[in-house]
C-alpha cells in the first residue's frame, strides 16, 4: 500500500520563497503545461504563467473543452504532440481527469501536478470523486442552471454555476467582486463531462505531485489525499484556500509545480 508524504504550505509568501525556480543546473526546462477545470477558463492559470515565464520557463495555459473526457483528452494530447521536448502536464478540478487520460500515450509527459484536482483510475467518474460532504452533494436544481447546446447527446445539458454556489463554495477565499466576476464569466461545462468513465491512469505510469487545499469545498480534502496517495504523489497540503487556490494563492501553487519542473532532468 502507498505511503503519503505531506509537506505543508502555511502562507503562500513561504511557499514563494522556497520556490525551487530556476532549477539547478543540470536540469532540463520542460514546457508547462495548464489545463483548467469546470467553470473556469485558461486565465485561471494566469498568476501560475507569470511566476514560470519570471523564472525563465515556457508555460502554456490551453483551453478544455468541457464536452466529456475522451474528446476533451484528445484536445489536450494533439497539443502536447506540438510541443517540443519534455512537458510537465498540470491539471486543475475536472482538468485532472483530463490530463490523467491525456498524458497516456504522450512520451513526452514527464510529470503530472494535480492541483485540488480529481485523480480518477480507470472506469471512475469525475463525478465519483468529489467526496463525502462535497457542496456538489446538494440538489442539482440549487447548484446548477441546465442549458441546453448545439449538437449535444441526448440527454446533455451544459451546466453553470448558481450564483451563491459559485460565491460561497466555488471561490470561498477570494474578494467578494473578484468571485462575482469569475461567476459571471464562467464557461459552461456539459454533463457528459462528469459522467464519461475514464479510459487511462496515466499517473501509474508517470510521476506525479498533488497539490490540496483544505478550505476545498467542491473537492474535500479527504478525497484530495486519499487520490493522492493512490497515486503515489508528492503532496503539499496548503492550509486554506478554497477550490480557487490557483487564483487567491498562485505563489503557492506555482512553488509546487517548481518541485515537479526541477524533477525532469537534461539528457
Amino acid at each position: 500500500m502507498a505511503t503519503l508524504t505531506v509537506a505543508v504550505a502555511t502562507h503562500p509568501a513561504a511557499a514563494h520563497a522556497r520556490s525551487p525556480l530556476p532549477c539547478p543546473p543540470g536540469s532540463a526546462k520542460p514546457t508547462v503545461v495548464l489545463v483548467h477545470g469546470a467553470w473556469a477558463d485558461t486565465s485561471s492559470w494566469s498568476g501560475e504563467v507569470d511566476a514560470l515565464r519570471k523564472a525563465g520557463y515556457t508555460a502554456r495555459a490551453i483551453g478544455n473543452p468541457l464536452r466529456n473526457l475522451d474528446d476533451d483528452a484528445a484536445t489536450v494530447a494533439a497539443f502536447l504532440k506540438t510541443v517540443s521536448g519534455p512537458v510537465v502536464l498540470v491539471g486543475h478540478s475536472y482538468g485532472g481527469s483530463v490530463i490523467t487520460n491525456a498524458a497516456a500515450n504522450a512520451a513526452n509527459v514527464k510529470a503530472l501536478v494535480y492541483v485540488d484536482a480529481a485523480v480518477p483510475d480507470k472506469g471512475e467518474t469525475t463525478a465519483q470523486l468529489s467526496g463525502a460532504g462535497s457542496a456538489l452533494d446538494a440538489a442539482p436544481d440549487t447548484l446548477y442552471d441546465k442549458v441546453s447546446y448545439a449538437n449535444a447527446p441526448v440527454g446533455a445539458r451544459d451546466l453553470y454555476l448558481k450564483r451563491e454556489p459559485f460565491l460561497r463554495s466555488f471561490a470561498s477565499d477570494l474578494p467578494g467582486d473578484t468571485a462575482a466576476r469569475l461567476w459571471a464569466t464562467q464557461r459552461a461545462a456539459s454533463t457528459n463531462a462528469f459522467h464519461t468513465p475514464s479510459r487511462a491512469a496515466a499517473w501509474k505510469k508517470i510521476p506525479s505531485w498533488y497539490f490540496a487545499s483544505t478550505g476545498d469545498r467542491i473537492i474535500t480534502i479527504e478525497s484530495q489525499l486519499s487520490m493522492a496517495k493512490r497515486a503515489g504523489s508528492k503532496v503539499t497540503k496548503f492550509a486554506g484556500g478554497s477550490h480557487l487556490t490557483l487564483v487567491s494563492h498562485p505563489e503557492a501553487v506555482a512553488s509546487v509545480i517548481g518541485s515537479a519542473v526541477c524533477s525532469v532532468k537534461g539528457e
